[in-house]
C-alpha cells in the first residue's frame, strides 16, 4: 500500500508535466501559427546553452526531478521542483535565473536560487555554428550560503544535430565548504523524426573529489539518454533525461544542501521539463 502511494507521488508529476504540455501545445498551435520555435531555447537538461538574436527572446521553464534513495532537501519522496527564466539581453548576453524547491523530512519547504549572465565571446550572432561563452553569477543554497559562480559554455548547432557542454566553477562563502567546486556537463542530440531529438547527456559533479576530500561526498557521475521536442507552431518545448548516478570517489558528506543537479546518494535520477515562450 505504502509503495503504491510513493509510486503515485513519483510518477504523477511526470505524467502531469507531459500531458499538460501536449494538450496546451495542440491548443496554442491552432490559436497562433506565428510563434515558430526555430530552436529549442534549452535543449539539454543538465547543460546551459546561450541564446542568439534568432532565438526566442524570453522563456520560462518548469521541471520536476526524481532521485532514488535521496537525502536532504532534494524533494518530497524524492521529487523536486524547479522554476527558471531565460532571456536574451542583446549583444550576445544571455540571462538565466533559477529557483529550486525542496521538502525536508519534516515537510518544511526550503528553496535555493541562482542567477547568471553569460556572454558569447565567439559566435552568438546566429543560431547555427559554434558558440563559446563565459558567464558570472551568484547563488544561495538551501542553507542560505552564498556562492560566486563562473560558467564556461560551448555549443555547436547544425540542422540535424546539436552538442553543448559546460564547466561550472563555484566558490562558496562558508567555512565548511570546498575551496572551489567544479561541475561539468555535456550533451549531444540528433534528429530522430520531425522535431524530436534524441541523444545522451553526461554530468560530473564535484570533480575536485578526484584529488582532495570533498564536502558534498565525492565526485558523482551520470550518463544517460536524453530527449528534446519542439512543436512548429507552439510556445512549448519538452525535455527529458536521466540515468544512474554513482560516486567515482567517496568521502563523508559535510554539506548535503548545496545546489546540485544530482541527488546526494547513488541511484536512479530522472528530470522532465516544459519550456514556455514568453515573447510575442
Amino acid at each position: 500500500m505504502l509503495k503504491n502511494i510513493v509510486m503515485k507521488k513519483i510518477i504523477l508529476p511526470f505524467l502531469m508535466t507531459f500531458l499538460l504540455g501536449f494538450m496546451a501545445s495542440a491548443q496554442i498551435a491552432e490559436m497562433n501559427d506565428l510563434l515558430m520555435v526555430k530552436r529549442a531555447p534549452e535543449p539539454f537538461m543538465f547543460s546551459k546553452t546561450t541564446l542568439t538574436p534568432e532565438d526566442l527572446k524570453w522563456t520560462m521553464d518548469y521541471s520536476t526531478s526524481y532521485g532514488e534513495r535521496v537525502s536532504g532537501p532534494f524533494g518530497n519522496e524524492g521529487v523536486g521542483q524547479q522554476v527558471g527564466v531565460k532571456g536574451y539581453l542583446g549583444k550576445q548576453f544571455t540571462l538565466y535565473a533559477h529557483a529550486a524547491f525542496g521538502f525536508t523530512s519534516q515537510y518544511n519547504v526550503t528553496s535555493a536560487q541562482q542567477l547568471e549572465i553569460i556572454h558569447d565571446f565567439l559566435g552568438g550572432t546566429r543560431n547555427q555554428g559554434l558558440r563559446l561563452g563565459l558567464g558570472l553569477g551568484a547563488s544561495k543554497d538551501f542553507r542560505n550560503t552564498g556562492s560566486l559562480i563562473s560558467r564556461v559554455t560551448i555549443s555547436y548547432d547544425a540542422p540535424r544535430w546539436k552538442a553543448g557542454g559546460n564547466v561550472l566553477f563555484e566558490k562558496a562563502f562558508a567555512a565548511n565548504r570546498d575551496k572551489i567546486d567544479i561541475i561539468s556537463s555535456f550533451g549531444f542530440h540528433h534528429v530522430l523524426i520531425g522535431r524530436l531529438y534524441g541523444g545522451f547527456e553526461t554530468v560530473g559533479e564535484d570533480l575536485e573529489g578526484f584529488w582532495s576530500d570533498e564536502a558534498e561526498g565525492g565526485a558523482k557521475l551520470l550518463v544517460g539518454p536524453s530527449l528534446n521536442m519542439t512543436s512548429r507552431n507552439s510556445r512549448l518545448s519538452f525535455s527529458l533525461s536521466g540515468g544512474p548516478v554513482f560516486y567515482a570517489t567517496r568521502n563523508q558528506i559535510t554539506n548535503p544542501e548545496a545546489i546540485r543537479e544530482l541527488p546526494s546518494q547513488p541511484g536512479l535520477t530522472l528530470r522532465a521539463r516544459v519550456t514556455f515562450n514568453l515573447a510575442q
